[in-house]
C-alpha cells in the first residue's frame, strides 16, 4: 500500500488549520459582538428596554471607550475569520458571502468612528437620527444580511458543503430582519421597547457567527482537501504489478 507523499498532504493540513483558526476567530467574535451585556454590570444610566445599544458608545457617554473598543475588536476578529475561511472554502457565491462579512466588519468600525452625539433615550433634546451614524448602521445591517443570504444560498447549492448553514441560515436571516425592522420606531417618532428588539437582533447576529464557526469545524472531514474537494488517492505511475515469468517454449 502506497501513502500520499508529504507534499500532497501539506496543503490539506494547512487548509484544516486555517479552518480551525477561522472557526476560533468567528466563535470569539460571536461572544464579543454581545459585549453590550456588560451594561447590566455597569452604571450606564440607560434602560435596555428603550435605548439603542449604540447609545452605550455615544460621544458623551462615560463608557464609550469600553463599548467602542469591544466593537472594534469584534470587527478585527470577524475580518480575520472571514479572510481565512474565504481562502479555504471554494465557490464564487461563498466568496462573495465572506466578503460581505468583511464589509460588515468595516462598517461596524465606521459606526464607532461616527457615533451618536448623545443618548436620545435619556436626553430630551438629543436627536434620534444622526445622519452619518444612521448611514453606517444601515450599511452594517445590509452587509450582515447579505452575508447570511449569500452563504446560505452557497450552502444550499452545495458549494461549500455546509449543511448547518443550509438548514439554519435562512431562519437566522428571517428572524434577524424582523428584529431589525422592529427597532426603527424612534426614527419615525415612535420610541419605546425598541431596545428589546435590537438586543434580540444582536443575539441573532452573534448566533450567525457561532453557526459559521461550528459549520467550519464540522466541515473538517479526513477525506477533504484544502480546497473542500475529496482527496484523490495517490496511485503510483507506472502501476507496479507483480508478474510471473512465463516459460519460453
Amino acid at each position: 500500500m502506497h501513502q500520499a507523499p508529504e507534499y500532497d498532504r501539506a496543503p490539506r493540513l494547512r487548509g484544516r488549520r486555517r479552518r480551525l483558526w477561522a472557526a476560533l476567530l468567528l466563535g470569539t467574535a460571536a461572544v464579543a459582538y454581545n459585549g453590550w451585556l456588560l451594561e447590566f454590570l455597569l452604571p450606564t444610566g440607560l434602560d435596555p428596554r428603550h435605548s439603542y445599544v449604540s447609545e452605550l458608545y455615544a460621544a458623551d457617554q462615560p463608557f464609550r471607550g469600553l463599548f467602542s473598543g469591544i466593537e472594534i475588536a469584534c470587527a478585527l476578529l470577524v475580518t480575520g475569520g472571514a479572510l481565512l475561511a474565504r481562502y479555504t472554502l471554494p465557490g464564487r457565491l461563498a466568496a462573495t458571502g465572506w466578503w460581505a462579512v468583511i464589509a460588515f466588519a468595516g462598517c461596524s468600525v465606521a459606526d464607532t468612528i461616527v457615533p451618536m452625539r448623545c443618548a436620545p433615550s435619556v436626553e430630551r433634546f438629543c436627536e434620534a437620527v444622526n445622519p452619518w451614524h444612521t448611514t453606517t448602521s444601515a450599511l452594517v445591517h445590509f452587509a450582515v444580511f447579505s452575508s447570511m443570504a449569500l452563504l446560505s444560498a452557497a450552502a444550499k447549492a452545495g458549494c461549500p458543503r455546509l449543511p448547518l448553514i443550509r438548514r439554519w441560515g435562512p431562519w437566522v436571516l428571517s428572524c434577524a430582519m424582523v428584529c431589525a425592522v422592529a427597532t426603527v420606531g424612534p426614527l419615525f417618532g415612535g420610541p419605546g421597547w425598541h431596545g428589546v428588539a435590537q438586543r434580540a437582533h444582536l443575539i441573532l447576529v452573534g448566533t450567525w457567527f457561532a453557526l459559521l464557526a461550528v459549520a467550519l469545524v464540522r466541515s473538517l472531514t479526513p477525506d477533504e482537501s484544502a480546497t473542500g474537494t475529496p482527496t484523490v488517492a495517490y496511485v503510483p505511475w507506472p502501476p507496479q504489478t507483480t508478474s510471473t515469468s512465463s516459460a519460453i517454449t
